[in-house]
């Protein structure tokens, strides 16, 4: 297609049509070049309300900023979008000023060898600059992404495990009822959901004496007795909020960052780092095998799909039946 059949300020790249005007950052038409969609996308353009996204220079800071204003960014969910800005704000730091246009492939496999020592950050960092690059390429900023087909570096990966009973015991003694550290716990064991949803829990979500729960990941509704333990928990807890875990000022729901911050001090007093809040899910499952309890049983709590029951409780399963199956044999042999 030649030049002037597109309209001004728009130009036909490899990966698609942009506008790209000097002092704006440039944009890709998500419609086909002659629609009616078209055509209102580049009016929209053109009359952007805020007057144009300038972009004062072409480099990681400018494209860090650009991308966090992207829906891309936007509809991340919120303990993803955390861990993301870790990521964003360490590429600002040791490139803020470079030309992501000049980025290549040995470029980014060299970062992640930099920080091969610390496997699990230097993947998420490869993860994270991949998403990143993309959109450099939406932006029309390249034509391809670098980081894409790099390898991440091979782990052995550590399985999660429940909390061991006397490491259980020793937190509820170190964290005394009243305080946030001893109610997350006790939501968390008691409820068998994850972090994410306990931390969303209301005052009004306890109905006939159990927890209505709608799951942010899978979209289940569930209905979650409440055990003793965690009743007594709950009766100790300030009203202050409608949400059940609440910030230090009581006015809004504790954030992930903040209930994990406090957590983690807490294992380190005791000697739990090796247990962290999602491993309260473990015990959760695992104890509801231990007293006997059905697959089926297990996930109407959970939630979980069969094949994420049997992968949180496998080693809790074996011992059940081997205790159960020597059993047997001991009665065989009277």
């Amino acid at each position: 297609m030649a030049k002037r059949e597109l309209p001004k300020h728009v130009y036909r790249q490899r990966n698609g049509i942009y506008f790209q005007r000097r002092g704006w950052a440039s944009q890709k038409f998500q419609s086909e070049f002659g629609t009616a969609e078209f055509w209102r996308e580049y009016a929209g353009i053109l009359s952007q309300k805020d007057g144009p996204r300038k972009v004062v220079s072409r480099n990681f800071g400018a494209l860090i900023d650009d991308y966090r204003k992207s829906p891309r960014y936007r509809n991340l969910k919120p303990r993803t979008g955390l861990d993301y800005d870790k990521h964003l704000d360490f590429f600002r730091e040791i490139m803020g000023e470079a030309n992501p246009a000049k980025m290549q492939r040995k470029d980014v496999i060299r970062m992640r060898d930099a920080n091969a020592e610390k496997a699990y950050f230097a993947n998420y960092s490869l993860r994270v600059l991949r998403v990143l690059m993309e959109h450099c390429v939406d932006l029309g900023w390249r034509d391809n992404n670098p980081a894409r087909g790099v390898p991440e570096l091979k782990t052995v990966k550590k399985e999660r495990e429940p909390w061991p009973q006397e490491l259980l015991d020793t937190y509820r003694d170190t964290c005394a009822l009243g305080t946030r550290e001893r109610l997350v716990m006790e939501l968390c064991v008691g409820t068998g959901q994850r972090i994410g949803d306990v931390l969303e829990m209301r005052w009004s979500d306890i109905q006939d004496g159990g927890f209505m729960v709608r799951q942010n990941k899978t979209g289940k509704e569930l209905w979650v007795p409440i055990l003793p333990e965690l009743q007594i928990a709950l009766d100790k807890a300030k009203r202050n909020s409608v949400f059940i875990l609440t910030n230090e000022r009581g006015t809004n729901r504790w954030s992930y960052r903040g209930a994990s911050a406090a957590v983690r001090k807490a294992r380190e007093r005791i000697g739990a780092l090796g247990y962290d809040i999602h491993s309260w899910r473990y015990n959760a499952a695992c104890e509801l095998v231990e007293a006997g309890c059905s697959d089926d049983l297990v996930a109407s709590v959970t939630g979980q799909s069969p094949a994420m029951v049997l992968h949180y409780t496998k080693k809790v399963r074996q011992k059940v039946r081997a205790l159960q199956a020597q059993k047997q044999r001991t009665e065989r042999n009277r």
